[in-house]
């Protein structure tokens, strides 16, 4: 499932690409012909995320949902452009940076590919006539020979302006709300630092966490308590802050859930400028383009069970909690 950074980046490539424009809005799959008759042609006001969901706003009061969920992907083709915030590997060099190291990105032809596929290591060059997934991974292919492409599956919805087209599959939600209704969803969720990274937000997470008796490994995944967080943020905060994933939450200190705001904070910051869920700081040259092909190279616990820990040397257990993977160490987390 595609975790906070990977909606904010979406929702960043639609504010540069659709923001300000009225796209011709359709489902040809059928199942959201009647939300889209309601937004197409308006103009689009916004477009935000809120831990794992995106919110796109339209004239008329109209606002679009979407929930990827565990299936579901955008799919981006024309000439795309890029939002500067965000740094795209295997583009023009000299055009966006590559990484928190500043080095410029490779040539387009060399740029590297991540062997699990797992986030946004290739990405969309600016402006060029390309085609691009994104999902937990953001995929560029051959552009299409026609305009607009003819859709491929099953799209839910396809959002199409003079210049770029989005399709979504797979969405676990797609609906059009009221700004109500949009407000009464976020209401339900908890704070997201890419939003606001202030003083109050922290404090709404740790009064959360901090009343729930249950375990932290749980409540990291609550997305009432804090938004955007998945299995992979999960095993790695865990992990930096060196508390076992059974503790408590009402038993850990106020100063230690502060301070695992801030470096979810930080690490949330990192993975939608970066596009990797990068949770090993200090990386640099070498060690950091390995880190950016090699997902075992760019975190400590995750998906690294029956292997020695890099910090203690106990092998890293993985164990179920709530039916979701839980990676840990017993050694460094105690």
């Amino acid at each position: 499932m595609p975790e906070g950074h990977s909606v904010h980046r979406i929702a960043r490539q639609f504010g540069v690409n659709f923001v300000g424009t009225a796209p011709e809005i359709t489902s040809p799959q059928g199942r959201f012909a009647q939300g889209a008759e309601l937004i197409s042609g308006r103009k689009m006001i916004d477009a935000r995320a809120v831990g794992k969901q995106m919110f796109l706003e339209f004239e008329g009061g109209y606002w679009l949902r979407v929930h990827l969920g565990i299936y579901g992907a955008w799919d981006f083709a024309g000439e795309v452009r890029v939002d500067d915030s965000i740094q795209i590997h295997g583009q023009t060099p000299g055009h966006s940076k590559l990484g928190q190291t500043g080095e410029h990105s490779r040539p387009s032809g060399s740029r590297p590919i991540d062997a699990d596929a797992e986030d946004s290591v290739t990405s969309i060059g600016a402006p060029r006539r390309t085609r691009v997934r994104m999902a937990e991974s953001d995929k560029a292919s051959a552009a299409a020979s026609e305009w607009p492409p003819e859709p491929v599956g099953q799209v839910r919805v396809r959002l199409l302006n003079d210049l770029v087209c989005a399709d979504l599959r797979g969405p676990t939600a797609c609906e059009v709300l009221t700004p109500a209704e949009v407000d009464a969803v976020i209401q339900k969720l908890g704070p997201d630092p890419a939003n606001a990274n202030t003083p109050v937000e922290k404090q709404r997470f740790v009064e959360r966490a901090g009343k729930k008796k249950t375990a932290i490994g749980l409540v990291l995944m609550d997305q009432s308590v804090v938004a955007g967080i998945g299995n992979v943020y999960r095993a790695e905060m865990l992990f930096r802050a060196e508390i076992d994933p059974h503790t408590p939450a009402n038993t850990i200190d106020r100063t230690v859930l502060e301070a695992m705001w801030d470096d979810w904070a930080a690490l949330l910051e990192t993975g939608i400028t970066v596009g990797q869920m990068m949770t090993i700081d200090g990386l640099e040259g070498e060690a950091y383009e390995k880190a950016l092909v090699e997902r075992d190279e760019r975190h400590w616990v995750y998906k690294l069970e029956g292997t020695p820990c890099k910090r203690c040397g106990t092998n890293i257990v993985l164990e179920e909690m709530a039916n979701r993977k839980l990676y840990w160490c017993p050694g460094c987390q105690h």
